[in-house]
């Protein structure tokens, strides 16, 4: 697995892959920084606003891996188990927690919630049928007792807001400072 071991590392693996598409209408680095936008615009915490930002971070190191080649959106990658341990050597549980639980997050409320599962663009349903599908109720109830499982669920709503293509927002230099001081 691509080592990270640094601010510097991660910003510059977005540089260098963050210009692939996923399978929606915006790049990784649109929807990273749409993602941790609508985290600032909700009055996150630091750690969740810099979770928000790497929570797909799995799919970069997927594909610095595996080269250009690979094709990430059809087979599940666990980018958030991968994401979340790339990581984790840089950040603690408050910004790695929340990016290893997006995925369950997104699998509970579409068992809890049916407009949720609605509401999902096409390749999120994609996604989802890969990754599990919905949650059973044993799964439920050990996700919503996890110590992240919260910030978990407002990481997927802001993961489900940033999706939108030609959205201006801040570039990644923005969140530099704020990475480098929740850095261990």
């Amino acid at each position: 697995m691509t080592k990270l071991s640094s601010v510097n590392d991660v910003l510059a693996l977005f540089e260098k892959y963050g210009e692939e598409f996923y399978g929606e209408d915006v790049t990784q680095n649109a929807h990273a920084l749409q993602t941790a936008a609508f985290a600032e615009l909700d009055d996150a915490t630091d750690a969740l606003i810099a979770a928000s930002l790497l929570h797909d971070i799995g799919h970069l190191v997927y594909l610095a891996d595996q080269g250009h080649e690979a094709d990430a959106e059809k087979l599940d990658d666990l980018h958030e188990a991968t994401g979340a341990r790339a990581l984790a050597g840089i950040f603690g549980p408050d910004v790695t927690g929340p990016i290893a639980l997006h995925v369950t997050a997104k699998r509970y409320l579409c068992a809890m919630d049916p407009g949720y599962l609605e509401s999902l663009s096409p390749a999120s349903v994609i996604s989802l049928a890969i990754q599990g599908g919905p949650l059973d109720p044993e799964g439920c109830e050990t996700f919503s007792l996890h110590p992240a499982a919260e910030d978990a669920f407002r990481l997927r709503t802001y993961d489900d807001q940033g999706k939108i293509e030609g959205l201006e927002v801040p570039g990644f230099e923005t969140y530099r400072a704020m990475l480098q001081g929740l850095a261990k």
